[in-house]
This record gives C-alpha cells, sequence and structure tokens, in this order.
C-alpha cells in the first residue's frame, strides 16, 4: 500500500529526475502506480477519504440492471460476477465495455457480504490428548517419484494424531479395505498404544451408504472392535470435518517434495529406498512433536496382543484356462488346479493362492480393473501340446518375461514364418520354465550379442552348459592410438 510520504516523494524526485520510472523507483512504487498518483496529483490519505464520504465519484452503470442481477444472484447465490457481465453484454450489445467487468465484480462483492447469504463458519476444536485420531488416503502422482527409471504411480495412506499432530504412513496403491487394514494396524503399532476414536471421510471401504441401518461395513467395524476403537465419519460432502489429516496431507506432500529437491533426484533404485526416504520425512516432520506425543502417549490404551491379518478372503474355483478373476482382475494359477476351488487371500500388494491348508503360491496384485497377470510356467505343459493356440491367445502379451524374449520370438518369424516360429519360441519358454529363466534370457542375449542364429538346440546347449554372456563392465576396451591425432594436428598446421 502506497503511503503519503512515497506520494510525496515522488512529487519530489518528478521534478528532479528526467524519466518517470527513475522517479518512481527512488519513490519505491511501480512505474504504473506512480502514473496514476502523478495524474492524480493527490494524496493516498486524500482519495482514501473521498472514498469513504459516502457519495459515489461517477455513475453507476449497473444502476439500471441492478435489480435483474440481483435476482439472479438470489435465486443462484453461487453465480460469478464474469458470467453476469457476459449475459449483460448479450442483452445490450455495445453498452458495457469489457473495463467495467471490475466495477460489476466489486458490485457483487458488496452485495455478498452486506446482503448475501451466510458463509460456512468454521469452528475451531478443542483436542484432548489420546482421543482422536484421522486417516486418509493421498495421491502422491503430482511428484513425479520413479522406482528404477520409470513413474511410480501410488498413494500413501495418511494416519494423524489430532492433539499432537504426531503422523505417520506408508505406501499403497488403492483405496481398499487392505490398505486401510494394513495401514492402521502399522500406525498404531508404530505408535505403541490405541486412541479412543478413528475418524475417516466417507470411504466406501469403511463407511455403509445412507439406507443401511450399520453405519460402518462388517469389515471395518471388526477392525475397530479388535483395537478397542470407536469408528467416525465426516458428513457428507464435508472434507474439513478430516481437516487435521487433509492439511498433513498439503504439508507433508510439501515436505517430500522440498526432500527431494535438496536431494536432487526424484528417482529411487528400490522401493526399499523410498520407503527409508519417507521413514525420514515422517521422523523430521515428527522432531518437534515429541513431548506433546509423550503426553498423548500417556492416555493411549494398550495394544490387543496381535494383529488382524490385513487381508480379504475369496472361495473361487479354477477356471478351464487355469485363470481365477479377483476384484475383476484375472490372475492365472497352475493348470493342476482347474476346476478345484481355491481360497485367495487379498492383501494390499499381493495375494496369496491356497488349495485345503496348503499355500500355493502368493502372486502381486494388479491395481485397478479388467487387467490380467498369466504366468507362463502355469500353462506352458498344454501350450507345447496346443501351439496352435498361442499366435491369438487372449493374453498373448504376458507369455513374453522380458524384452529378450519377445525379440527372440520376433527373430524366430521372421527367419522361419508363423507357425514354425510359435512352436520353436513355445520350446524356448518350456527350457525357461524346466530350468532358469534368467540363464536363457542370459543367453539369448549373448546369441544376439555375437549375431549368432537362433535355434532351440544351441540355446539348450548354450544353458546347460551354464554359459554366461560377459558383463559390460569386464569387456575389454581397445587401447587408444594417439599417434592418429598427432596425424590430424600435423595436417592441421599444414594446411594453415
Amino acid at each position: 500500500m502506497i503511503t503519503d510520504n512515497q506520494a510525496r516523494k515522488l512529487m519530489k524526485y518528478l521534478h528532479q529526475e528526467e524519466t518517470l520510472g527513475v522517479a518512481a523507483a527512488k519513490a519505491g512504487m511501480d512505474e504504473k502506480t506512480a502514473r496514476k498518483y502523478r495524474n492524480l496529483d493527490r494524496l493516498p490519505s486524500d482519495i482514501q477519504a473521498e472514498r469513504q464520504r459516502g457519495w459515489r465519484t461517477r455513475e453507476d452503470p449497473f444502476a439500471e440492471n441492478w435489480l435483474e442481477l440481483k435476482a439472479f444472484l438470489e435465486d443462484n447465490p453461487g453465480l460469478e460476477a464474469k458470467t453476469l457481465f457476459e449475459y449483460l453484454q448479450r442483452q445490450y450489445p455495445g453498452r458495457f465495455p469489457d473495463g467495467q467487468l471490475r466495477t460489476l465484480q466489486r458490485k457483487i462483492k458488496i452485495w455478498r457480504a452486506q446482503e448475501g447469504p451466510a458463509r460456512e463458519v468454521y469452528f475451531p476444536q478443542v483436542h484432548t490428548p489420546g482421543r482422536l485420531s484421522q486417516s486418509d488416503f493421498t495421491h502422491m502422482g503430482s511428484l513425479g517419484i520413479t522406482i528404477g527409471g520409470e513413474l511410480f504411480d501410488h498413494l500413501i495412506y495418511h494416519f494423524v494424531l489430532t492433539c499432537s499432530n504426531w503422523e505417520t504412513g506408508n505406501i499403497c496403491f488403492s483405496e481398499s479395505f487392505e490398505s486401510l487394514s494394513q495401514g492402521l494396524q502399522q500406525a498404531l503399532w508404530t505408535l505403541g498404544g490405541v486412541p479412543e476414536e478413528h475418524q475417516t471421510d466417507r470411504l466406501s471401504t469403511a463407511v455403509r451408504n445412507t439406507g443401511s441401518p450399520a453405519e460402518f461395513t462388517d469389515r471395518y467395524q471388526g477392525l475397530l472392535d479388535h483395537y478397542g476403537l470407536t469408528g467416525r465419519k465426516t458428513q457428507a460432502a464435508s472434507p474439513h470435518e478430516n481437516g487435521d489429516v487433509e492439511q498433513s496431507h498439503y504439508r507433508f506432500k510439501k515436505a517430500v517434495d522440498q526432500a527431494l529437491m535438496l536431494r536432487g533426484s526424484r528417482n529411487f533404485t528400490t522401493r526399499k529406498d523410498y520407503e527409508l526416504f519417507l521413514e525420514t520425512v515422517f521422523a523430521q516432520r515428527n522432531s518437534n512433536r515429541q513431548a506433546a506425543l509423550r503426553e498423548e502417549r500417556a492416555t493411549l490404551r494398550p495394544l490387543p496382543s496381535n494383529r488382524l491379518t490385513a487381508c480379504t478372503k475369496h472361495s473361487v474355483r479354477v477356471g478351464p484356462s487355469s485363470t481365477i478373476r479377483i476384484k475383476h482382475n484375472v490372475y492365472s494359477v497352475h493348470s493342476r488346479l482347474i476346476r478345484e476351488q481355491v481360497t485367495v487371500r487379498l492383501y494390499a500388494d499381493t495375494l496369496e493362492v491356497w488349495h485345503g491348508q496348503s499355500h500355493i503360491e502368493t502372486l502381486p496384485r494388479l491395481r485397478g480393473a479388467r487387467h490380467h497377470h498369466i504366468q507362463y510356467r502355469h500353462i506352458i505343459d498344454w501350450l507345447i501340446r496346443k501351439p496352435g493356440a498361442f499366435a491369438n491367445y487372449r493374453y498373448h502379451s504376458d507369455l513374453f518375461p522380458t524384452s529378450r524374449f519377445r525379440l527372440a520370438y520376433d527373430a524366430l518369424v521372421k527367419a522361419h514364418g508363423c507357425g514354425k516360429a510359435d512352436r520353436d519360441y513355445l520350446q524356448i519358454l518350456d527350457l525357461a520354465a524346466k530350468e532358469n529363466e534368467l540363464a536363457v534370457d542370459h543367453a539369448l542375449q549373448d546369441r544376439f550379442d555375437r549375431e549368432l542364429p537362433l535355434s532351440v538346440q544351441a540355446l539348450e546347449e548354450q544353458v546347460l552348459a551354464g554359459c554366461r554372456p560377459v558383463p559390460v563392465t569386464d569387456r575389454v576396451m581397445p587401447a587408444v592410438a594417439l599417434s592418429a591425432y598427432d596425424c590430424l594436428l600435423q595436417q592441421g598446421e599444414a594446411r594453415g
């Protein structure tokens, strides 16, 4: 805000300096502002006094249409001034130039403050130690974090104690019950105690629809009961009621962003490295909360004797294609399980396949819906017997475990055509399943590097012999002959 003293200095420098810009700089104001006060030739206090006189210095251009505009605002208080201004320009062409938009904005702003609807009031709360915790999920995609050079699209389950503001969290990939259960339990066991209440927003995995008599889902209520927590939820369309964790989302993500800038890279070698980085950020943010946390921990109730298994169970029958469908995604299992009933334990990141009391295997959980994870080892025995099914197999793309397997198939197609290429490639897959996928991958790399022809027999001999390609770091580079550079220099001198 320009003071009277600045305006007086401007008037003084206007008589001493050649340009308005220099005088404005010396008076400590923008050149546009200086031009305004030069033209008005009045002090800021005089201008302010005129504004408070109670009468207008110019005629109100919207006086004739104000009742019409006011009716619009009373019916729809959310209408913006720009929308109403454009309406007037359409209704009365040429009457309202663009420069009058700011005048209408001020007029509507005054109406909202003096006659408009009451605004929502936010009531500061008193936080009692050990009483309330809040949690929510926040997306981290905007930070551009990569693992091994590939974009790592993920969420953070974020837990906060509202009194001390102590916080923690963990990586997850969806707002599923499994992620909620794993995140909440990990937070409580890290904290070392249980508060009285836990509040979430209206997560569909935790909160039932309003038409149901029960407030929470059975699974979430079971989780709350195990820890002796009283559940709370926000009102519909009222995210501010979860305000502590919502504000912590913003500040936590900002802290992560700043720490990444200091680190100088947003790429991490492994997920574990990134998890350790996040732990450091949480520790730094909690460092100044230790006194309040000690007070709060003293009021927490003890943890139960054990954690709940953070999974949901699904009983499914294996179909004739050796696949099961879980949460709208398709996974393959071994063909010997076709027509068998299996139990799937679905966790936040993985799923376990059980047959009877036996754990068959663990598969990575797919994110989203309508995806598929087909493991060639599950079906290769029958693909070898039915090679004609390979070309048009619905999950054809899943049968190339690495890029070199894809290159091998393309090379076989180029050399022999599709029919023989399909049979030969399936034999390579069979070799990888029976011997070692990594060994086959290395053998393919070696043959590509040495530009050797690709045949199943030669590849099998190389794998069984245990031959490995020479690592790039072990290759010997020939010494550079510096005499060649001497010749170039001599030629340059001769031409000069």
